[in-house]
Parts: structure tokens; C-alpha cells; sequence
């Protein structure tokens, strides 16, 4: 090959790179082949270049068909030739390849391909139904009210990597290991004055690996450190909460224009105060679709919009929840019986299926959730899972089972509890 087509190609390769540069990390300057070292095919196919159509490869792959779909991709890309092949031993692109197909950051196994293989097999089991089960009950300690299985009742879940968090009406939180299956932990927040008993029950969970944020229907935030030897079970209260300004959510009190609140774990500060979701005239007169859209901002938390959306027709939403990898949330609507999946931000619908069983003509309630992948529904004593992407009814879950209080899947582990204080967990990533 002449010169001057040799510089030609490499002309064309630096086009190339730029154009994948914007989603792409490219390699550290140490992992840089040198140029008396290269070989022939490695000057026409530099490693950056190389590196880049994979990367593309891969993205084009899980936007068409999903995630699954970029193995077999990767596969055939790998079979071109051993300069190919070579890539694929490159933990640097599927660093970047589990950062872009499964969001994952946190390198649990020793090696980014170890994590990107076992991400892509836990998905593949979510498809298939192949987890393993555990059944686990709450326990029954410093429940302190006359009635206590109406106080052992969860109302919010919450998962980690290692651990599940339950929220009970009385406003305490218990925490298991997923890896012993073990109740470790009783979080018991300071009790005050309330609006009635069931105003102290958990209404929101963040879960860390080393922090514990959770809310009560009354607007208190606590704290509490896991794994902390010192003083393990009183979390501290970060911040009061106001029924006669703010509102309970339940009954649409308060004062107008203060319907949202957002709170910094990190600096333990409250950071904006709006909405209008529960002032009078919009909670009784219209239905509406509200998003916060809520970005890291050198370090601060920033509100950016707030957008609402007025829904074509009349439906009473049992359900709402997100998936932050796919950035989709769901909606469950018990007079239709219908689940809508849509896009945060733009309300863009995705997929709408209808939900069968479960009391029929209507009847019965409903629980729903999503993760990357799927969505899983409570009906009638069934949970049903179905595809995320179009809505396709992929298997039962259970059957039979109790009237459920709170559910919730992740990338993992898909859990939920009954009213009788039984935790029905399906870890899908055991196998």
C-alpha cells in the first residue's frame, strides 16, 4: 500500500473516531499501541478505531432489539479476524459497554467482562423465569400498638445491592441481607405528636449500601448509618415535617403550591419547595401527568422544570413506578385495567397492555412495577410479567398468593409483601 493511501485511511479512521468520540471513552494513553510495534492491520485498524465500532455495534444493537440482542452482535464482530478477537479481551470496552447496555458503574465481579456476562445472563433469566425463592417474614419486635398485625403492614420496599428495606405503617424500617436472607437491622424513628397513627407510615425509602433515607406520610425524614455498631437502631431525624403548611398527601391539605419537596441525602438540606399536584382546584378537577427533572449541577441539586400533561380520558392510577435505567415509568390503571409504560420527561407512550383476571369487570386492585426489562403486576392474587418494550405477557410469577401491600423489582431481584407479613422474594440473579 502506497503512502499516501496509508494516510488516506488514517484520515478516514480519525473521522471515524470523532464521529463515535461523543459516547465513547476512549482507551488511557497507556493502553496506546506504538507505532514501531504495530502491525500491518493494526496501523489500517488502530485499537481506538476498533474499540469505537464495537462500542457502535452494541448501541445500535440494544436500541432495535434490546439488550440481548448485542451478544450474538459482538459475537460476529469478534469473528472478523485475531486483531478483532483481540479486542474482546479489552476490560476497558466492556467497561464502557456495561455502562452503556446494563447502566451499571459498580464493578461487583473481579472483571468488566465477568460483570457485562453475568448482567447479560440475569436479564436473560428475567425472560425465561428462572429465579430462586425465598420466603421471608417480618419480624414481630418493638411493635408498641395495640393492633400489631394492622402495624406490621408494609407500605414501601427498597433494594440494594445487599440489602432490602421494608417500611411499615408504624414508621419503622426492617432491613435484610440478600445475601444470608437474615434480618439485621430494626430502624425506629422518634415519635412525636401526629395526625393520627397511620400519619407516622413510611412513604418513601433511599436505599445506599451505607445509608438509610427514609420519609413518613407526615413529612419527617430520617437518617441512619447501616452497619452502624455504635447506635444501629435510632436513626436521626433530619427534618420536620408540616401537615398544616405542607399537607398529607392522602387527604390534599396544605397550603397551595407546595405539593413536591426535594431533599439533598447528601447535604441534608431541603432544595426546592413547589407544585401544584395537590392544590384544590387541580387534585378534584382535572387529571394530570407532572415530571421533575432533577440533574447534578456542579455538585448542587437542580430543579430544571416541571411539566404537566392533561391525560385524554378519566383513569384512577393504583400504581406508579420508574425505571431509572431505562428512564420509563409505568402507570396502572384500575378502572380501565390497563398499564401504560411511557417516557419520563416527554410522556411519549411506549406500550399499553391490558391486564386480565383479578376479580374481573374491573374489580380487584392493582400493584405494579418495572425495571430494566419487564414489568411485573398484581391481580387477584396474581403476579404476571410482561415485556417493557412492547407489552408482551411473558409468564406468571405466582400464583395464589396473598392480597399484596408493596412490590418492587430491580435489575435483579423482584420482591413483594402480603398483608400478613410474609416476604415473597425472587432473586434472578442467583442462577
Amino acid at each position: 500500500m502506497s503512502s499516501s493511501s496509508s494516510s488516506d485511511d488514517e484520515e478516514s479512521g480519525n473521522r471515524r473516531r470523532d464521529y463515535y468520540h461523543h459516547q465513547f471513552e476512549g482507551p488511557s494513553s497507556s493502553r496506546q499501541r506504538s507505532s514501531s510495534s504495530s502491525s500491518y492491520n493494526n496501523e489500517v485498524w488502530p485499537e481506538p478505531f476498533l474499540e469505537a465500532l464495537v462500542y457502535q455495534v452494541a448501541v445500535d444493537a440494544v436500541q432495535t432489539l434490546g439488550p440481548l440482542s448485542v451478544a450474538p452482535a459482538l459475537s460476529n464482530v469478534f469473528q472478523v479476524c485475531t486483531t478483532w478477537q483481540a479486542i474482546s479481551r479489552s476490560d476497558h470496552l466492556w467497561r464502557n459497554l456495561t455502562r452503556q447496555i446494563w447502566h451499571r458503574d459498580v464493578l461487583l465481579h473481579n472483571t468488566w467482562q465477568s460483570e457485562y456476562h453475568y448482567l447479560h445472563r440475569t436479564c436473560s433469566n428475567f425472560r425465561t423465569r428462572r429465579a430462586v425463592y425465598t420466603s421471608l417474614v417480618i419480624p414481630q419486635e418493638y411493635v408498641d400498638v395495640d393492633d400489631n398485625h394492622n402495624f406490621l403492614t408494609c407500605r414501601r420496599l427498597a433494594l440494594s445491592d445487599y440489602h432490602l428495606a421494608c417500611g411499615l405503617v408504624d414508621g419503622s424500617i426492617r432491613l435484610f441481607d440478600l445475601t444470608t436472607r437474615l434480618h439485621v437491622s430494626t430502624f425506629r424513628p422518634q415519635q412525636r405528636d401526629h395526625l393520627g397513627l397511620f400519619s407516622r407510615a413510611v412513604s418513601g425509602i433511599v436505599l445506599t449500601e451505607s445509608q438509610l433515607v427514609f420519609a413518613s406520610l407526615d413529612g419527617d425524614l430520617h437518617v441512619a448509618v447501616i452497619g452502624n455498631g455504635e447506635n444501629p437502631n435510632n436513626p436521626r431525624r433530619v427534618q420536620l415535617g408540616n401537615v398544616v403548611n405542607d399537607g398529607n398527601f392522602g387527604l390534599y391539605a396544605g397550603v397551595p403550591g407546595r405539593s413536591f419537596h426535594v431533599w439533598n441525602a447528601e447535604t441534608e438540606q431541603l432544595v426546592f419547595i413547589g407544585g401544584s399536584l395537590t392544590d384544590p382546584e387541580i387534585a378534584s378537577t382535572a387529571i394530570r401527568l407532572m415530571s421533575l427533572e432533577i440533574r447534578n449541577h456542579d455538585g448542587m441539586m437542580v430543579v430544571l422544570n416541571e411539566e404537566e400533561q392533561v391525560v385524554e380520558r378519566s383513569l384512577i392510577v393504583d400504581s406508579v413506578d420508574v425505571s431509572s435505567n431505562t428512564e420509563r415509568f409505568i402507570l396502572v390503571d384500575n378502572r380501565q385495567r390497563f398499564a401504560r409504560i411511557r417516557q419520563v420527561g416527554d410522556f411519549e407512550e411506549v406500550c399499553r397492555f391490558r391486564i386480565r383476571g383479578g376479580g374481573g369487570g374491573g374489580g380487584g386492585g392493582l400493584m405494579g412495577c418495572i425495571n430494566g426489562g419487564c414489568v411485573f403486576i398484581w391481580s387477584g392474587g396474581v403476579i404476571r410479567a410482561w415485556d417493557a418494550r412492547n407489552g408482551e405477557v411473558l409468564y406468571n410469577l405466582t400464583d395464589r398468593i396473598g392480597e399484596v401491600t408493596a412490590l418492587i423489582a430491580d435489575d435483579r431481584h423482584v420482591a413483594c409483601t402480603c398483608a400478613d407479613g410474609t416476604i415473597h422474594l425472587w432473586d434472578f440473579g442467583a442462577i
